[in-house]
């Protein structure tokens, strides 16, 4: 069966690189890495290599990946190619989804964002709404029907911090942590309340909006860089799924593969 297959999930984002490797249906592992702003096909074959030996394993019997930074993935691509020996499979299009998409255009819609959705829906059913924690906040709908509504793309965390001490001279790099209050009483903690709080206000808001556009209450879904601080800061319950984005990549591919 091909459910029973070594494969291996490969989410390259623009700030992180995650890897992670099935046995089956289960996640055996997961692995970590920097995206760089270069890399070459046999650099990123050596990082495969290093990753799997260090999750205890042998070369998996096929791959798939979702990546959002173009220069990538053809990088990537031909990485897994050599590394497993065969064609991995790229979320994009040709590539079935069991979506149903309500978007103006489906061909913009990130890899990462589709693997969301599809492990989103299969884990919590539908309606649902996740938001992915990275170089940018997404903010992913699925309506009632389980089709991929649409959502948001705003700033992430990270970035709205490093862009305030790039734009202003007079501004430090802070460290990403909640203040003990709104009101800061020195530079850093002033930053860590309008960039920490200040996002914590507008995912909240945002969810309002979506709900109240949804016509129904739907279950949230947190994932990514932080996502464990976030759950607890948010004034609306959420849950937090670390593998949301791989686990949805391996249901990609077994849907994909056995079809």
């Amino acid at each position: 069966m091909t459910a029973e297959k070594n494969v291996l999930t490969v989410d390259v984002g623009n700030t992180t690189t995650r890897l992670g490797l099935f046995r089956g249906p289960e996640l055996a592992g997961t692995w970590e890495l920097t995206t760089p702003e270069r890399l070459t096909a046999d650099e990123a074959r050596a990082q495969l290599s290093q990753a799997v030996s260090m999750l205890g394993a042998s070369v998996p019997d096929d791959a798939i990946m979702a990546c959002v930074v173009p220069s990538l993935s053809d990088v990537w691509r031909r990485a897994l190619a050599a590394f497993t020996g065969g064609r991995p499979l790229v979320v994009g299009p040709g590539l079935r989804t069991g979506l149903k998409m309500r978007y103006d255009d489906p061909a913009e819609v990130g890899a990462d964002r589709v693997a969301d959705v599809v492990a989103a829906r299969d884990a919590y059913g539908a309606p649902v709404v996740v938001v992915d924690l990275g170089t940018t906040t997404n903010i992913e709908v699925v309506d009632a029907d389980g089709a991929f509504l649409g959502g948001v793309i705003a700033p992430g965390v990270a970035l709205g911090a490093r862009s305030l001490a790039e734009a202003a001279a007079r501004l430090p790099m802070i460290e990403l942590r909640a203040p003990e209050r709104a009101i800061g009483r020195n530079t850093r903690d002033a930053m860590r309340s309008g960039v920490v709080l200040g996002e914590v206000a507008r995912i909240d808001g945002l969810l309002d909006a979506v709900m109240t556009e949804l016509a129904e209450e739907a279950p949230v879904v947190l994932t990514g860089s932080g996502a464990e601080a976030m759950a607890a800061l948010l004034r609306r319950e959420a849950r937090v799924d670390d593998t949301l984005t791989l686990r949805g990549l391996w249901l990609l591919w077994r849907s994909n593969r056995r079809s």
